[in-house]
């Protein structure tokens, strides 16, 4: 069975088509800029890819239409019937959504009542729902959220020190994020140590990035909070701070609330810390030639980093396993280095040789009490896996 797995951002729209259950990739693809005028679509599939630039794509539903016209124009699928389902990421559930559901509009309307949780993120999934609803509307569609797999966080865990009625009243706690990441990754390193009862960390470390504890299975405790801004230094999110912030910059600059929150989010982290770039390879490159913005961007990341795999080594009682994943995860060798040497006095130990490599990989060194592994994710997969579990079920 052929399963799209749909990934809608405000500006963007990621898709992924599978052949379930083999959990084959048929094609992927990624259309950017929408809402713009310089729009590119581009889409791989058969070991090539096909690449469109200067498109005018106004909104979300020609997005849509690019990705349905790419598949059959290249053949990659004869009609419309060949896709049998559709999974959407949607990043904010909430407690509403203890798992992921079918859709259907009551579905949407309760998505669209999280919208205050997630205001960058839930308004575009929905947007995309709707497109795909629209142009595929007689095949199975299921909501999978980036909050899911965080749902088994106990309360003193999730629940912020602030008036416990911001938390009934409000939803105020920690939700968490990147679940299915976190879930896909932590499943495979538990088949890797071929037991059930294990103690692992993942380290989801991209422009966005968390740090997840993964007991036996199930997430106890995660970085990331209420929004995706809580944790530690991202590509241009500034992690945890002071809230007094907001008061300072408002008396010190005239800055509204809007405004400093939208510097922590969008100027802060590598790009704020080191004022080069937001981008990893860029930050390594200049910390390489000796930029001490740059330098110090790294090692602040790295520090805080820490900060959370020690405590949730504590949390856990020891660990079997820590796992680096997604773009900085597996690929900067540069960052795994310096977390994992500030590591050391809890026995996890980095082989420099192993981790010069690339791709999927062991790199703990022989002495270490600790596995270290790089393993790619796949939140296309997760999200197809609910797909097929769902149809079945249904």
């Amino acid at each position: 069975m052929k399963i799209l797995s749909v990934n809608a951002g405000s500006s963007s729209l990621k898709f992924q088509l599978l052949q379930m259950p083999e959990e084959f990739e048929i094609a992927s693809g990624l259309v950017e800029r929408i809402g713009n005028k310089n729009a590119e679509f581009k889409i791989n599939f058969n070991g090539s890819s096909s690449k469109q630039s200067d498109l005018v794509v106004l909104d979300h539903s020609v997005a849509v239409d690019l990705v349905i016209k790419g598949l059959l124009e290249h053949k990659i699928i004869s009609s419309l019937d060949e896709i049998q389902g559709v999974g959407h990421r949607v990043v904010q559930g909430g407690e509403t959504f203890k798992e992921s559901v079918v859709i259907d509009d009551d579905v949407v309307l309760k998505i669209a009542a999280l919208n205050d949780l997630a205001p960058l993120h839930n308004p575009a999934n929905i947007i995309g729902i709707n497109a795909f609803r629209k142009a595929i509307p007689n095949v199975l569609h299921v909501a999978v959220f980036d909050t899911t797999f965080h749902q088994t966080m106990p309360e003193v865990n999730f629940l912020y020190g602030t008036p416990y009625e911001w938390y009934e009243k409000h939803g105020v706690r920690k939700y968490g994020f990147h679940g299915t990441s976190h879930q896909y990754v932590s499943e495979e390193a538990q088949k890797r140590l071929g037991k059930e009862e294990s103690k692992i960390i993942v380290a989801h470390i991209g422009n966005g990035a968390s740090v997840t504890a993964v007991l036996n299975g199930k997430s106890i405790d995660t970085s990331m909070g209420l929004t995706p801004l809580e944790g530690f230094p991202m590509g241009t999110r500034s992690g945890n701070v002071d809230p007094s912030i907001f008061q300072l910059m408002q008396q010190k600059e005239g800055y509204s609330l809007e405004k400093t929150l939208n510097e922590l989010n969008k100027k802060s982290g590598y790009l704020g810390i080191s004022g080069v770039s937001h981008d990893s390879r860029d930050i390594v490159s200049a910390a390489n030639e000796g930029n001490h913005r740059a330098k110090l961007a790294l090692d602040i990341q790295a520090k805080r980093i820490v900060d959370y795999i020690a405590s949730y080594y504590v949390l856990l009682g020891g660990l079997d396993a820590l796992v680096f994943t997604a773009g900085i995860g597996e690929n900067a060798k540069e960052v795994r280095s310096l977390v994992c040497k500030r590591l050391e006095v809890l026995g996890i130990i980095i082989d420099d040789e192993k981790n010069n490599s690339r791709g999927d990989k062991e790199i703990q060194h022989k002495d270490s009490k600790v596995k270290i592994w790089v393993i790619p994710t796949n939140e296309e997969v997760m999200i197809a896996r609910d797909v097929l579990r769902l149809q079945n079920s249904n």
